[in-house]
């Protein structure tokens, strides 16, 4: 996927990120934490790899990538660790926005610049900004193509994600937002969190399947690394095809099994664009004072299915 110098954003909101000029780039050295939850989640890996990309093609800027380890002590240790070595700058996505604003505290009473991405920390009001996806409409994008599969009505099975994690909450309410309209259609026989993690999603499926006389009409995941847990309990009992499998992320496994028809649909939520945004109105705002019109930019996810496979951001990774 080609990124533009300007994105559009949910509703009427925009934001044209700042195209550096070269000369201008190569101004100052910059050294900037990018603080990461866990890579050993693909999604954070993609993020991490665009980001460093972006780092190149601006210049000048040495990025410290922290893995946080699932530990939101780990993170903040990192962050406390960036503060103490006098970085000029942070790109941080919290493992859990609460448990992460204290050290983000910490890092703007230093004075030090935080864009926050994918996950926005409400309870630190001097960050610099936060550029991420609109989860609640991600989520709301899940509903909406189940009301579109099912239009006379649907049994669903919700697998939700990391308690605490504001993506987790956002796009369990986009869901509830739409399924909820319409309770005497849409009737959710089993809802639990799955924690993001594929192996739960697996196990988690296998024994919400084995209590159930009847398999639900749809799983719908709020990640795709437990779709794709959850796709392996419903080959296990040959469903695949049978119930539809929503998932979040657009991996590239993911997208991979769509193609297959394993799957019926993700969410893509523009990882790449997310991140090089934010580098962007990080070096803006350090190396020419500019800071971004708006504080919080949101890009609105969309319903990625077989018929629009293209629009992926990933789709040159499938293999």
């Amino acid at each position: 996927m080609k990124y533009l110098s300007k994105i559009i954003f949910a509703t009427t909101l925009s934001l044209s990120f700042l195209a550096l000029d070269p000369t201008q780039a190569a101004e100052k050295q910059l050294t900037i934490l990018v603080a990461i939850p866990d890579l050993a989640f693909p999604f954070f890996v993609h993020m991490a790899d665009q980001i460093k990309d972006e780092a190149k093609k601006i210049g000048g800027i040495e990025l410290i990538v922290s893995d946080g380890q699932r530990s939101s002590p780990k993170e903040t240790a990192d962050i406390e660790a960036a503060i103490t070595k006098g970085v000029d700058g942070m790109v941080v996505d919290p493992n859990d926005v609460d448990a992460l604003a204290p050290a983000i505290q910490e890092a703007v009473d230093a004075k030090i610049p935080v864009v926050t991405i994918d996950r926005r920390v409400d309870k630190v009001p001097g960050i610099l900004a936060h550029v991420g996806a609109d989860n609640v409409k991600g989520g709301e994008a899940q509903g909406q193509l189940i009301e579109k599969l099912f239009p006379n009505g649907a049994t669903l099975m919700n697998l939700q994600g990391q308690s605490g994690a504001s993506p987790a909450i956002d796009r369990n309410k986009g869901l509830h937002n739409v399924i909820d309209q319409a309770k005497d259609k849409y009737k959710i026989v089993f809802e639990d969190t799955a924690g993001f993690d594929r192996s739960k999603g697996l196990a988690m499926t296998e024994s919400a399947l084995a209590g159930m006389s009847t398999p639900p009409d749809v799983i719908v995941a709020a990640n795709d690394d437990m779709a794709l847990g959850a796709l392996e309990a419903l080959k296990a009992r040959n469903l695949i095809g049978k119930v539809k499998l929503i998932g979040f992320d657009a991996l590239p496994e993911a997208l991979g099994q769509i193609r297959a028809g394993n799957m019926t649909a993700t969410i893509e939520q523009m990882p790449g664009g997310q991140v090089r945004g934010a580098l962007q109105t990080l070096v803006a705002f350090l190396r020419e004072g500019k800071k971004p019109a708006e504080k919080v930019m949101l890009l609105t996810p969309i319903a990625i299915t077989k018929d629009n496979l293209n629009q992926a951001e990933r789709l040159d990774e499938v293999k």
